[in-house]
């Protein structure tokens, strides 16, 4: 699956576009309240069944937990760290029965991995760099038939906190905690 950010400066309130013929696969909608972010959802707005705009995935920002098809768990159930500090690795697991993806940031691009790094499950392209002549390059998101079957609306989510995050670390002028830069 390819798909693509409409909204190229602010992650956390944009429509997740289908790179084929640009339908709108999600929608990430973030509520904020005086301290900042306080959830990030994510609506699949194609449902399967009677239910329309059904929320698959949130990002409890306050909680610092994660919600997957209804299941919530804590941040720290979900991820753990390995390494020093300038060479962390980033691990994300749903659950005992699911796959552990690790995630690296090089030059734009997140990238989830299976295996200690042999098989990429997941590519999370932030090209953001301001152009004179030409529009920037809207975010996009390809996820592998693997990561489509077992865990697309976790690794949505996985990349979504992780380039908030980074973001947020990077660009200490954005006040409020607004996502964007």
């Amino acid at each position: 699956m390819e798909a693509f950010f409409d909204n190229k400066t602010n992650l956390v309130n944009a429509r997740i576009c289908a790179g084929l013929d640009k339908a709108i696969m999600y929608t990430v909608e973030t509520k904020f309240e005086f301290q900042g972010r306080f959830r990030t959802v994510l609506r699949d707005e194609n449902p399967v069944g009677e239910n329309s705009n059904m929320v698959v995935g949130v990002i409890n920002w306050r909680d610092k937990s994660m919600e997957v098809g209804g299941k919530r768990r804590k941040l720290d159930e979900v991820r753990r760290t390995k390494g020093s500090l300038f060479n962390k690795q980033r691990f994300w697991k749903w659950s005992s029965r699911r796959k552990e993806y690790e995630l690296s940031y090089t030059h734009e691009e997140w990238k989830a991995t299976l295996e200690d790094g042999k098989v990429i499950a997941g590519r999370f392209c932030v090209p953001f760099r301001p152009h004179l002549f030409h529009k920037s390059e809207p975010p996009v998101v390809n996820l592998t038939s693997t990561a489509l079957i077992e865990d697309e609306v976790f690794l949505l989510l996985v990349f979504i906190y992780e380039e908030v995050k980074r973001q947020d670390k990077t660009n200490t002028s954005v006040s409020g905690g607004n996502g964007s830069w």
